[in-house]
């Protein structure tokens, strides 16, 4: 094959493969080093995280409304039992997420309810007896040996953080077989090479032994001319292939980018609906994952969008668990800058079965934010806040404090610079995908 074409193949590799290679990373990263509030934790083992996140958290848009509770799941030990408690009805979701980013089960408030239940983690083609194994448990196949559970448990502040982390101690895992072996785990070497070959030997390994979707394994068998099919570690392919990797692989970054930035999302009011990112998943659907035309991608879409939404937001939800929508420009098409005060008119409120925020980032890191009154993001949930006849609320956003009382108590600290906040639709109704229910632009006080 001539160099032109290994290189152009490299690119289109190194899209497919990059939500593979990127959640693996992380997977790896949180059993060993954790991140943010959450410790590390072996596999089939929770970390909770034990506040809210705040300033110090340097994460890209890391929400101030839940608190996370996340667990590497490793099946090469078996079927592992999940116990979760009865919540009182307070929302939490449980995300199971597969190797390849595919969001393929749901527990929580919207998919199971908030009383106590069990769950059988199995790989996909298990056919033990579920009775005799674990009495009552809903069985949930794993598409790929190693997943991930992303757990957000909503919190209402400091003061109701104990009732938060009762909650987290009482979820369990416990493989059934206690087998003397521990996990698995990953393929990790050592590496001394360029950052390019590191990413392809680590796809190699890993595409081989976490197989796609059936739909894949086609488009994945195309890549045998890059030696990434093969046994054979990168750094001892030909001369012609390795250059084709280093270039495929800078190009397929910069083509990430663009699908990025290429705006596929609908703007409304120029808020940006990223409602639908996350609707790659065409063929692995347990319980709470919801398999209807509607939630899922175009196949021509799909690979390309399946990139973006890794690098832009891992481990985001589907919207009809969580809808996001950000925003960069007021209703004049200025971009918003705290030196200016804005408002937001929510009247009447976001329609959601569990709750809203909006919460406020800075640019171009997309951190949360210091201020005088530790308040990083605003909602139906926030105390003192002061309701219209509607039950909406008019946010006013500007980095000064108010000194009109209504306004301090409605109030979202800014940055004095640049700003991009997210309104979060917590189980959003209908009508926020549908677009019954529209976003008011930002005004210019």
């Amino acid at each position: 094959m001539p160099a032109t074409d290994l290189s152009e193949l490299a690119t289109q590799a190194y899209v497919y493969g990059f939500p593979l290679v990127f959640d693996l990373e992380q997977v790896h990263r949180y059993v060993l080093t954790g991140a943010g509030g959450n410790p590390p934790a072996p596999f089939n083992t929770f970390s909770h995280a034990r506040t809210l996140a705040g300033p110090k958290d340097t994460f890209v848009s890391i929400n101030n409304d839940t608190v996370y509770s996340l667990a590497s799941i490793d099946l090469s030990v078996g079927p592992v039992l999940l116990t979760v408690p009865d919540s009182a009805g307070r929302y939490y979701v449980l995300q199971f997420v597969d190797a390849w980013t595919n969001n393929f089960a749901y527990v929580g408030k919207r998919a199971t309810g908030t009383a106590a239940g069990t769950f059988l983690l199995v790989e996909d083609g298990w056919e033990g007896d579920v009775a005799e194994a674990a009495p009552g448990a809903t069985v949930i196949h794993f598409p790929t040996r190693i997943a991930s559970i992303v757990g957000r448990w909503a919190c209402d502040g400091v003061d109701d953080l104990p009732a938060v982390h009762a909650l987290q101690d009482a979820m369990t895992l416990e493989p059934l077989l206690q087998m003397l072996t521990p996990p698995s785990g990953l393929e990790w070497p050592e590496w001394h090479h360029s950052e390019a070959l590191q990413f392809w030997e680590r796809y190699r390994m890993w595409s081989q032994e976490f197989l796609p979707a059936e739909r894949d394994l086609a488009l994945q068998d195309s890549f045998a001319p890059l030696g990434l099919t093969g046994d054979t570690h990168v750094t001892e392919l030909g001369d012609d292939v390795i250059a084709a990797l280093e270039e495929g692989y800078a190009a397929g970054r910069a083509l990430l980018q663009q699908i990025l930035h290429s705006g596929s999302s609908p703007v409304v009011n120029n808020w940006s609906l990223t409602y639908h990112v996350f609707d790659y998943n065409l063929d692995f659907f347990e319980v709470g994952a919801l398999d209807d035309p509607k939630w899922k991608l175009a196949e021509a879409t799909r690979i390309p969008e399946r990139a973006a939404a890794a690098l832009a937001g891992l481990w985001g939800n589907h919207a009809y668990e969580a809808a996001y929508a950000m925003v960069y420009l007021d209703a004049d098409g200025d971009a918003l800058d705290g030196t200016t005060t804005y408002r937001l008119q929510l009247s009447p409120p976001p329609p959601v079965d569990a709750f809203w925020s909006l919460t406020m980032y800075s640019q171009p890191d997309f951190f949360l934010i210091e201020n005088p009154i530790d308040r990083y993001s605003i909602g139906d949930r926030t105390p003192g806040i002061i309701r219209d006849a509607e039950g909406g609320v008019t946010i006013t956003i500007s980095a000064e404090r108010p000194t009109d009382a209504t306004e301090a108590a409605n109030w979202l600290p800014a940055p004095a610079g640049p700003f991009r906040p997210i309104l979060r639709l917590y189980s959003p109704a209908a009508s926020v995908v549908d677009g019954g229910y529209e976003i008011p632009a930002i005004t210019k006080a």
